[in-house]
């Protein structure tokens, strides 16, 4: 159809492999996504759950802005994701990512006994407030 001179000339097939190229690293960013998600939760199953006293050192959200075009009416769309970072006894310091309702009960400063699993937030049960 198109005739091949040089290296740019066949438009076609550039364009072809090019299109092919993007194509598979879509696909395979949405696979690698898949495939670490699977491990993490893998792994958080093969941990024990622990509870250990803990204190809540600080608080955080991150909130993520979506677009989304439907037939061309524009619409947005606004996600957020609540994480809190606990410190336990060794000093340790480490951040869960926990529910909304459960951000919202939880304050900084607050000592209690916190329950995980590898990665995975199980609960928080506030034993009393350290004051100032």
């Amino acid at each position: 159809m198109f005739p091949d001179d040089g290296l740019f000339g066949g438009f076609p097939s550039f364009f072809v492999i090019s299109f092919a190229l993007i194509f598979l690293l879509v696909v395979g960013g949405f696979i690698f996504v898949i495939v670490r998600g699977l491990r993490q939760w893998h792994s958080n199953n093969k941990q024990p759950v622990l509870t250990v006293p803990a204190q809540i050192v600080s608080k955080r959200t991150d909130v993520s802005r979506h677009t989304h075009n439907n037939d061309g009416n524009m619409s947005n769309s606004t996600s957020t994701s609540y994480y809190v970072t606990f410190e336990v006894e060794s000093w340790d310091r480490f951040e869960l990512q926990v529910h909304g309702h459960e951000y919202g009960l939880l304050a900084e400063d607050d000592v209690g006994r916190l329950t995980f699993q590898g990665t995975r937030f199980k609960g928080f049960e506030r034993e009393r407030l350290v004051s100032n």
